[in-house]
């Protein structure tokens, strides 16, 4: 059983070796729900930077706030495990479909500016992938980008986090175990203090921290339009005793009115195989999601079954 964690070479999908790096591809998608990208295109210079004013802006502006939170609810103390909240600072940043870059307080302008710049950069990434993905299921190039358009384009945005050092990480998680609801999750993280995992065949595995490396891993929403040929997988974040652990996830989601369901070509290829997701208006997945992220996709996948019913939905846009 191949129990490495997969490490793709992106810039081999230009030569010779394309075919290999798709099939590296392809297997990650079908057995890990998770890749890690080498030589990905985005400048080492623009992520040294991102790192840099990241880790700045934790010190200047969150780093207080986050002790004064942890002593407020005795945290160094606990006794027990803690279910309810995560060892984590974080704030959010949206870009698509408009950027609300220029609002957030406690912002530098150069970390505004290089934040946009970075989401850029990411986005372009995300589309390049979801193209790959078509390529590898046989799905007209184009057909993720365009499930996930809606009327005014995808939802894209970062979570930008800080897990500090915790006296009890046995008793409280940096974040609890969950699928990602959304698309596709491309993550910049720390290259020297680890803590992710995921979880495979019952076992929690380490996604290893690389310098310059992009983190990818499938949402929900893949799976749902895969019909389940991709999953998406749960992982979680185990806070560490000492060093800061900078995560920089964004999230390339479907648009809030896109109709998410399993690509019809795909269930043509697989005759023998029915329909097992459902058909539902993203956003509403999204609100169901915002009270169970911490529990089990499959019932979420049921609700959406049992809404589906009560909906009516209207042709795809194709822009």
């Amino acid at each position: 059983m191949e129990t490495t964690f997969p490490v793709i070479d992106f810039s081999k999908l230009d030569g010779e070796e394309r075919g290999a790096t798709m099939e590296m591809i392809k297997d990650a998608c079908e057995n890990w729900g998770f890749f890690e990208l080498m030589n990905h295109g985005i400048s080492h210079e623009l992520l040294d930077t991102v790192e840099r004013l990241t880790k700045e802006h934790y010190r200047k502006c969150m780093e207080q706030r986050f002790k004064e939170m942890v002593a407020s609810k005795g945290l160094e103390a606990v006794q027990f495990e803690i279910n309810d909240l995560d060892w984590e600072s974080t704030f959010f940043l949206r870009h698509l479909p408009e950027s609300n870059i220029s609002e957030i307080p406690d912002l530098e302008e150069e970390y505004r500016k290089v934040m946009k710049e970075f989401a850029v950069e990411l986005e372009k990434l995300a589309e390049q992938l979801l193209n790959l993905l078509c390529e590898n299921l046989g799905l007209e190039k184009g057909y993720l980008k365009n499930v996930f358009y809606g009327s005014r384009g995808p939802t894209f945005g970062t979570k930008v986090s800080n897990y500090p050092p915790c006296p009890k990480p046995d008793l409280i998680k940096g974040l609890r175990a969950h699928t990602d609801a959304g698309g596709i999750i491309l993550l910049f993280q720390d290259d020297k203090v680890s803590g992710l995992q995921l979880l495979k065949d019952d076992q929690w595995i380490d996604v290893p921290p690389m310098k310059h490396s992009i983190v990818i891993n499938l949402g929900d929403q893949v799976e749902v339009i895969t019909n389940g040929k991709y999953k998406s997988v749960l992982h979680r974040v185990i806070a560490q005793t000492d060093g800061t652990r900078m995560s920089i996830a964004s999230f390339y989601n479907p648009g809030s009115d896109a109709v998410i369901y399993p690509a019809p070509a795909l269930l043509e290829k697989e005759a023998e195989t029915s329909q097992l997701y459902p058909k539902f208006v993203f956003e509403d997945y999204m609100k169901l999601y915002a009270g169970l992220k911490f529990q089990a996709k499959e019932p979420r996948f049921e609700a959406m079954k049992t809404m589906e019913s009560a909906v009516k939905l209207g042709p795809i846009a194709t822009v």
